[in-house]
Order: structure tokens, then sequence, then C-alpha cells
């Protein structure tokens, strides 16, 4: 219960100070008497004024600082003193179980910082403890002469006998003490107490005043620094979204956000690859020496705050890790001189994939709300490489999927051509079983009809006839022998056209199996090479090879492989002898065969200085049947024969390279791995 009287001593109260009663008098009043009671009235009256601008005052500085309590405060003590005519005026504000001193108006520096460094304590040893206890004014009339009073070395600093006890009340509790004080003995008035205890009202209201604004501002603050939050999550949520699948760009804001956000020197984030904790990405002041710290990347371990975090699986919170037993102190410690650190795990399914750590410079610990972000950062962090890794996946099962069905395509394609040329081989067998027979018997009696002119002639021989029916006859018999004869060499024309057909119809012949390529194209090239001496007399030809020996081997069918080369060596041939026929003695034909590794690829290129060719004969040359030789020398089947084993047999390419009059280079590319259905 609030008491506002009381006293340390019998007799000492409001009641002992307060001055007797006056006897009234029925005489009447002097002249003397009258100017005494005007005088005493107009003391009362300036007393009484003094008071109401004081308290008038005070009330306009709570209203002009209303948020500013040393300035109500030191109105107070000022104004306290000033009218209770105390030479020293002391305000106490409760800190927990103590009371520590919060303003004063006239005390020395010696006895101000005694005070601090001996706050008062419960009790009844002191003045403001003993006002504080009762809730009521305490009122030592001699300090010296009190027998429970015990300041006596901050009585002796501050050099006071007369003291006065206001206590400040709020909700029937002490929050505080004026304490009043005089060097002699000279006891302090009842409306002096009644004036202090007025400003003890006053100081109350601006201590609740001040209360009440600190609690708005750190509400404000509270308010401002989740909007902070709030604002840098939608950011990160934004970045995500906006560049989901550029993980560097997400890592570096969630990282960047969280040191900013929470007053961070350094901010880090390491992923767990491989058994190692390898750093991402960073923010602070040592960017550039960020390709240092990769090098120090090592397995998780306790003596790292990001490795127990990871060990752990839980948040790791270091106010200063120079005093932390387990810390090792490393060369990036070193560089950057953090002290405080904060790591909270990557969790992803329960597991821990990586570290989100900060640190400061300053020994400290992170509050719980800056903790609760980086939580929140690691799990959009978690949420972004969990996207990464996701679209990863299916950014490589596209391209399987986009594989498979390419090979599907060609296997289509393949499938198709195989099918094409069954039912062609179908066809030609048709034809050759219905033209064979009868081509044979054009062939063997054109040549035995032939023979029989011959005959025909010897027989004219001996019989007598005349010359000029002798003459017509030789003359028939020389028109039916150049009949006979060009039907045998179109009939064998005939013939050759169908033997071509049936090998154009077949897609492979014998078994494909692995042969050194080299080889392959030197043995192609001697075969060519032999065959052309012994189809034209005195053909000359300068053959030059130049073979990578790691070109290694390839699996192929070597029989179709063979008669592909041996079509494009024989149009080589076929295009220098004709270049020389037009040149003379002073060109030197020539044809280079090369071949080169390429990984799993091999190349083998056929290269003749001959007449070249034009483009739209480029254009047409692997058609079936299109030939630019004459009548009788081609059939148009070898190169659309060289083209489809090639490409549509062994899954190869070939590219033509010319210009006409100068050269002609075949470029053939083949895997060596098998494709074949």
């Amino acid at each position: 219960m609030r008491r506002r009287g009381g006293s340390e001593q019998p007799g000492k109260g409001r009641r002992a100070n307060r001055p007797k009663a006056r006897k009234v008098s029925t005489a009447a009043p002097s002249i003397a008497d009258l100017q005494n009671q005007v005088v005493a009235l107009t003391h009362e009256l300036k007393e009484a004024s003094e008071r109401q601008t004081a308290t008038a005052e005070v009330l306009k500085v709570i209203s002009r600082s209303a948020f500013d309590l040393q300035a109500v405060l030191g109105t107070l003590v000022e104004s306290a003193g000033r009218l209770c005519q105390a030479e020293n005026v002391q305000i106490f504000l409760q800190d927990g179980e103590i009371y520590r001193l919060a303003a004063d108006n006239g005390f020395s520096p010696e006895y101000q910082e005694y005070v601090r460094q001996h706050p008062i304590a419960p009790g009844r040893g002191t003045l403001v403890a003993r006002t504080a206890l009762e809730v009521a004014p305490v009122h030592l009339s001699d300090a010296l002469a009190d027998p429970e009073y015990t300041y006596h070395e901050g009585r002796r600093l501050g050099g006071y006998r007369t003291m006065l006890g206001i206590p400040l009340v709020r909700d029937e509790n002490c929050i505080g003490v004026i304490a009043l004080t005089r060097s002699e003995v000279r006891p302090f008035a009842d409306k002096q107490v009644e004036l202090v205890t007025t400003f003890a009202d006053q100081a109350v209201i601006a201590i609740e005043n001040a209360r009440l604004f600190d609690e708005v501002q750190a509400r404000t603050e509270d308010m401002r620094e989740l909007l902070q939050q709030q604002t840098a999550t939608a950011d990160v949520l934004k970045v995500i979204s906006r560049s989901a699948f550029n993980l560097q760009s997400v890592l570096d804001t969630l990282v960047t956000s969280a040191s900013t956000l929470c007053g961070a020197d350094q901010g880090m984030l390491l992923l767990l690859e491989d058994g190692v904790l390898k750093p991402l990405s960073y923010f602070g002041p040592y960017a550039d020496r960020f390709e240092f710290r990769k090098s120090l990347a090592s397995a998780p371990h306790r003596g790292i705050i990001s490795g127990r975090a990871v060990l752990d699986g839980h948040t790791a919170h270091v106010p200063d890790v120079l005093s932390d037993p387990e810390f090792t102190n490393n060369a990036w410690q070193q560089l950057t001189g953090f002290r405080a650190m904060l790591a909270v795990p990557l969790m992803r399914q329960g597991k821990p994939i990586g570290a989100m750590a900060l640190s400061r410079t300053k020994p400290g610990l992170f509050a719980d709300r800056q903790i609760e972000l980086v939580t929140t950062f690691a799990d959009q962090a978690v949420i972004a490489i969990e996207n990464v890794r996701l679209f990863d996946e299916v950014q490589a099962r596209t391209r399987e999927l986009t594989e498979s069905l390419e090979e599907l395509r060609t296997t289509q394609d393949r499938l198709v051509q195989t099918q094409k040329l069954a039912l062609l081989g179908q066809l030609t067998a048709g034809i050759a079983h219905e033209i064979k027979n009868p081509l044979n018997f054009v062939n063997n009696f054109s040549g035995i009809s032939a023979e029989l002119i011959d005959e025909l002639r010897d027989t004219l021989k001996g019989l007598s006839l005349d010359d000029k029916a002798r003459a017509e006859i030789e003359e028939l018999a020389d028109m039916l022998k150049g009949n006979f004869d060009k039907v045998v060499h179109h009939g064998r024309r005939a013939d050759a056209i169908v033997k071509n057909m049936l090998q154009h119809s077949r897609e492979g012949s014998g078994e494909h199996r692995m042969i050194d390529i080299n080889a392959l194209v030197e043995e192609s090239l001697n075969l060519a090479w032999h065959g052309a001496r012994a189809e034209t007399q005195g053909f000359e030809i300068k053959l030059k090879q130049s073979f990578d020996p790691s070109a290694g081997g390839a699996d192929v069918f070597p029989q179709d492989i063979r008669r592909a080369l041996l079509n494009l060596i024989a149009n080589g041939f076929y295009a220098t002898k004709r270049k020389a026929e037009a040149n003379g003695g002073n060109y030197e034909p020539t044809l280079t065969a090369s071949t080169k590794g390429l990984g799993d690829h091999v190349e083998i290129r056929i290269r003749d200085n001959g007449t070249g060719i034009t483009p739209d004969v480029k254009e047409k040359m692997f058609e079936p049947f299109f030939t630019t030789k004459p009548t009788g020398e081609g059939t148009g089947l070898g190169l659309s024969i060289s083209h489809d084993i090639i490409v549509k047999q062994h899954a190869g390419t070939i590219e033509v390279d010319t210009q006409p009059g100068a050269f002609t280079e075949i470029r053939i590319v083949l895997p060596r791995t098998p494709a074949f259905v």
C-alpha cells in the first residue's frame, strides 16, 4: 500500500514538522499584526507561484521531451533542488533488485563515481533502499544520528546530513527514488515534501512514457526488421523464379541477403560434393581471395563451424571462435579475422548437403531472429539446388530421349532402305529371271551368227560368181557382221547392267568385323591400280599415301567398304586419264589416299588432280544411273552404290570438295563402333 507520510524517528514525521496552530485572539489586530499577515500571505503566494511555475515547467519539459527521459529527470532534480533549498538532488531507478543513479544536480565527481561503483542494494542501510522498502517518503533529519544508516562512505563523499527520500510508485511498486540532501541538519517542510511527491508523480509519468516509447520503438524496429526480411525473402524468390536454373545467381543472392540483413561481415555457402565441403558462393571484403578459400576445402570436421553444422545436422553457433576449444585456427581466419560464427546446415530429405555460414569480426551472438532468417535462406538454397538438379536430370533425360529418337529414326530409315533394297532385289531377281535367258539367247546366237557369216564368206569363195554379185554379197556380209557385233556389244552391256542392279540391291555382303583401316585403303588402292593397268594399256598415274598411324581399326563390312573405295578410286583414275588426254605431256596424273584418326570415328580421303566436277554434276553424282561417261563406259551405279554402303549401311558420311579443271577430293568418315541393325 502506497503511503504518503512516515518518518524514521518518533515525533519527526509530517506532524512534527508542521508549524504549531496559533491561538485565536479576540482583540483587534494591530497595524503591525496586519503587516505581518500581509508579508506571510505574500510569501505563501510567492512560494505557491514558484511551485506552480516549477510544476508547469516540468510539464512543459515532459510535453516537449516526452521521449527524452534524461531531459525530464534533469529538469526534475534542478527544480526540486531550487524550490526545496536542497543542495543536492538525485534520482535512482530500479535495475533488477538494485537501484542505480540516473540523474543528479550537484554532487562531486568522486561521489558520483562511488555511487556508480556501489549501486544501492536492498535493505534499510540507505535512504534509497529504505524508501523503496516502505514505498513511502522517508525523512532523515540527521543521517549521523540514524542507527540503521550504514552508507557512511557515500555520505562522507556527498557531505550531507539531512535527507529526504520520495518513492516513484507505479502500480503500488517502487520503481525509483528521488533523494534530496542538505549538508546541515535542517529538516524539509511538509510543503516541500508534497512538492517533491508531485515531482515524483511527474517522474513516473515521464518514465512510463519513455518505456512505452521504447516499446513502440522496439516494436517498430522489429517490424522494420521483419519487413526487411520479408522484402529480402521476396527478392530471393524473384531471383529463384527468374533464374530458376542459374544456380550461382540464386546462391549469390541468398548469401548476400543473409549477410546484409544479419549484420554479418562475411557470408559463405558450401556444398558437400564427393565427401568434400566445397565453397560455392561468398559475400564480403575478400572476394578476390575466394579462390584461395576454395583451395582450403576439405572433408567436414569439427574444427570449422560449417563442418560442425554438417556433421551434427543442426545449427552451429559460436560467439568467439578463438575461445572455442574445438575450433582449428586456419589461414582463412587469420586473413579475415572473423570471431563470431553462425552456420546453418542445408538439409535435404533429412541429410545435410552443405551449410550457409556467416561471420563477424567482433565476438558476440547472433539474434534468434537472425538465426531463423538464415535458416529460411538455407531452406531456399536447398530448394534452388534441388530445382537445378531436377532440371539437369530432365535435360539429361531429354538428351537421352532425343538421341534415342534419332537412333530410332536412323534405324527406321535403314529398315526402310533395307526393305526397299529387298524389294529391289526381288524385282531385279525377277527381271534377271525373265530377261537373262532371252538375253543369253540373243548374245549366244549373235555370236554364232557372226561366226556363220565368216563361214558363209569361206563358202562363197569356192563359188563362181561375177564380180558384181560377189561385191554385193560381201557388202551384205559386212553389214550383217557389223550388226551382229553391235548386238553382241549391247547385249553384254545389258548383262552388265543387270549384274550391277543385283549388286546395288544387296544391303551388305559377308560379315562385319574389326579391320585395320590403313591396310584396307592400301589394299584397295593397289587393287584399283592393277585393275586399271590391266584394262588400259599404257596407263600411268602417280600414287601417294598419307596414313595416320592412329587411324586404327573400325568394325565394318570389309568387302563392301573395299568395293566402295574401288569405285571412288576408279573414278579418280578416269578423271586423271581424261585430263591427261586433253593436256598431253605437261600433266602428271596424281591420286592421293590418306587416313586420319578422329577419336570414335576414322577419316578416309581420296584426292585426284583430274578434271574436277562442275556444280550441276556434283548435285547428281550419287543418284542411281547418273553418269557423265560416254555410252558403254559406265552404268551410273558405282557412286550410288558407294554412297549407300558408306551412309546407309555403315552410318558414315561422304563429302565432296572439288574445283573444275583442278581437283576432286572425296572425304569419308566412318564410325569405329558397329551401327548395324
